[in-house]
């Protein structure tokens, strides 16, 4: 049997990879990317201490994050879309429209 002290440090490393690729990256895609997996190594560990728990409210928050980070997606790619038309590029440093 897998310790939780192994699923945490996978979520750990998830959550890191997230956090590096979402400050050095510059394109809006996968800063958008990295968000999602800083979401899903959250979900990781819910679901672990969840399980070795015995307890549902873990796999409950993962249900709620998961609609969160579909509201995110829908709305964040929606965005980047209408950006891009306007601005004809995804990178991030060039995206000044809603300034003064």
């Amino acid at each position: 049997m897998i310790s939780l002290s192994s699923y945490l440090i996978l979520s750990a490393v998830l959550f890191s990879v997230g956090v590096m690729g979402f400050l050095l990256r510059r394109n809006t895609i996968v800063i958008f990317m990295s968000i999602e997996l800083m979401l899903n190594a959250a979900n990781v560990a819910f679901v672990a201490f969840s399980r070795f728990l015995n307890s549902m409210d873990g796999q409950i928050f993962v249900f709620f994050v998961m609609s969160v980070a579909a509201a995110e997606a829908a709305v964040g790619l929606a965005i980047i879309m209408a950006m891009y038309r306007t601005k004809e590029t995804v990178n991030a440093d060039e995206m000044n429209l809603m300034k003064w």
